[in-house]
């Protein structure tokens, strides 16, 4: 199954490249670029300090099929599988996808809002798109994320904490930390111990 084959040259990456964001425009290189609609501005004075992993897979359990960008860019076809017709017309993106290869999409610049939380808190805040990067890695809840995946994550987390100063400390958590009892991704698979610590700490 080939949901979307033209959202960008296929790139894999047997090692994470570095990463360099362009601040001004919030766009990630190297990374294909998928412009989601899914997006719109942040609120006047939000600040860029709070990281959310997710993990998703369309139809769940399979990969490398173009489906989660087709789904971010409102081009699933609810005929396809029978659960993308339960979810084909919702409007959401993410910043980033990490495919299991470890290459990048990107759907939304880091400068917009992406509609990836929901309804969702941290630290007594709500609304947590305003003020959160989300970054999506190809996966489920209990199937281990690949090497690729975790090299080009930190890669990414490096990039980001360097070109954004409200980044550099900013909490790195999961969907369900923020939406606990409605999400469970990344999942149990997830190994935050593979995360590299900031630099200087």
């Amino acid at each position: 199954m080939v949901c979307c084959p033209d959202y960008g040259a296929m790139v894999s990456h047997s090692s994470a490249p570095g990463f360099v964001v362009a601040v001004d425009s919030g766009l990630i290189a190297p990374a294909r670029q998928c412009p989601s609609p899914n997006c719109d501005a942040r609120p006047d004075g939000a600040t860029l300090d709070l990281i959310v992993i997710h993990g998703i897979s369309l139809p769940p359990g399979e990969f490398g099929n173009g489906c989660v960008a087709s789904f971010f860019c409102n081009q699933l076809d609810p005929a396809g599988h029978p659960y993308f017709a339960e979810i084909a017309a919702l409007k959401v993106s993410a910043h980033l996808l990490i495919e299991r290869d470890g290459g990048v999409i990107q759907f939304v610049p880091f400068l917009q809002r992406a509609w990836h939380a929901g309804v969702s808190q941290w630290q007594g805040r709500e609304r947590c798109n305003d003020f959160s990067v989300g970054i999506e890695l190809e996966g489920t809840d209990e199937l281990a994320y690949s090497a690729a995946q975790y090299a080009t994550l930190n890669a990414v987390l490096k990039a980001l904490r360097t070109a954004y100063p409200s980044l550099a400390n900013a909490a790195v958590v999961g969907h369900s930390d923020i939406a606990p009892g409605r999400k469970t991704d990344p999942g149990s698979a997830f190994d935050w111990g593979a995360l590299r610590p900031v630099e200087g700490h």
